[in-house]
């Protein structure tokens, strides 16, 4: 007898996951609040919920696009500074001055300057791609991955002396940019990563995606099918800075100052070793790689000198056994999981009323 397949709908599958990930956020968020988790493990997941999204915008462009961009921390700088001297500026200004008179600063924070803050760090930090990305998607490979971490190394070398060019103070350079408002919770932070998955998972899915994902695989093939390639790898690496800009954002109001060192070289290296490990094109796999190696430092902080080469031999085990990646291309989801449980369920169940007949 041929088994019948139940299907959850879409509108349901959608509410089931918004239910669990909303109970989990909640959960979190209370224990942090009445400091059943520590301070320092509160810490760790702050980190990890900034890096999720790093790790996810990277693999837009190198996952999904199949390019190979060195220079994501400098969009991370970009939206970070950018965010934070507008939030700066917004909090000493008339509209933050009437909100704190009032004893509502934190309800003001985190109702204008916050999400202000954001976009306004995602938008310069997209500028900057776009301007960027156009001459340097020209190139392909390793000439790609030169440019864009010469790019990288302005933007950072810019931060650090841009003052002394002006002539009045901005980023304070090597000093660091203080005196930013902290914003940045775990419930803003986390509904942040949900939503910008969710963007990126809805546009891998429509046309545009399935136009980016050809691109990867065959440029060429794709270009003779009227995609217009340029346009595509173009807004591919837009959306990835976008998305790094939002994380400098959060970044920028976590820890309530700013140095250009944070956003070097290794910071870029660090990023790309997430979307490797975890599986490049993988959105779950980007998100596991991003938990796991920001937690593992702290776990193995036991371990003194040591740590960073146990650090180093799990990468290098995880590679030579699992070269495609933690999670290859494959991409988790909750509702096709409950509903295979359900059917199998449901099946077990009929099966059980056909022996006892």
């Amino acid at each position: 007898m041929k088994r019948e397949v139940k299907r959850i709908p879409m509108p349901v599958r959608y509410f089931i996951n918004a239910a669990l990930l909303l109970a989990f956020l909640l959960a979190v968020n209370y224990l942090i609040g009445n400091k059943t988790i520590s301070g320092f493990n509160a810490k760790i997941i702050m980190l990890i919920g900034i890096n999720i999204i790093l790790t996810v915008s990277l693999n837009v462009a190198t996952g999904y696009l199949g390019q190979l961009p060195l220079g994501h921390a400098g969009f991370m700088a970009v939206g970070a500074y950018a965010s934070a001297i507008l939030m700066k500026r917004m909090g000493g200004s008339a509209l933050g001055m009437f909100f704190i008179g009032r004893g509502f600063e934190k309800a003001a924070m985190e109702a204008t300057i916050f999400p202000l803050g954001m976009l306004f760090g995602g938008l310069v930090a997209a500028l900057f791609g776009l301007i960027i990305g156009i001459p340097a998607l020209r190139l392909k490979g390793d000439y790609l991955a030169i440019i864009t971490l010469g790019f990288g190394e302005i933007i950072r070398v810019v931060i650090l002396n841009i003052d002394s060019v002006l002539g009045f103070p901005l980023t304070y350079g090597a000093a660091s940019l203080k005196g930013i408002p902290k914003t940045t919770g775990f419930l803003n932070t986390y509904i942040v990563v949900i939503l910008i998955c969710f963007a990126i998972h809805t546009m891998m899915k429509s046309r545009h995606g399935r136009a980016i994902l050809s691109i990867r695989e065959n440029e060429i093939a794709a270009e003779s099918c009227g995609i217009k390639t340029t346009y595509y790898k173009t807004l591919g690496f837009v959306a990835s800075a976008f998305f790094a800009g939002v994380a400098g954002s959060l970044y920028a109001g976590y820890l309530g100052l700013l140095s250009p060192g944070s956003f070097g070289f290794m910071k870029s290296i660090e990023i790309l070793v997430m979307v490797v490990l975890g599986g490049m094109g993988s959105m779950a796999g980007s998100v596991i790689s991003a938990t796991v190696l920001t937690a593992l430092p702290q776990i193995l902080l036991a371990f003194d000198k040591w740590r960073m080469v146990v650090y180093s031999l799990v990468l290098i085990i995880v590679m030579i056994f699992k070269p495609s990646g933690l999670m290859g291309t494959y991409d988790f989801s909750l509702s096709r999981l409950l509903e295979k449980a359900w059917n199998r369920l449901a099946f077990g169940k009929k099966t059980e009323k056909g022996g006892a007949r």
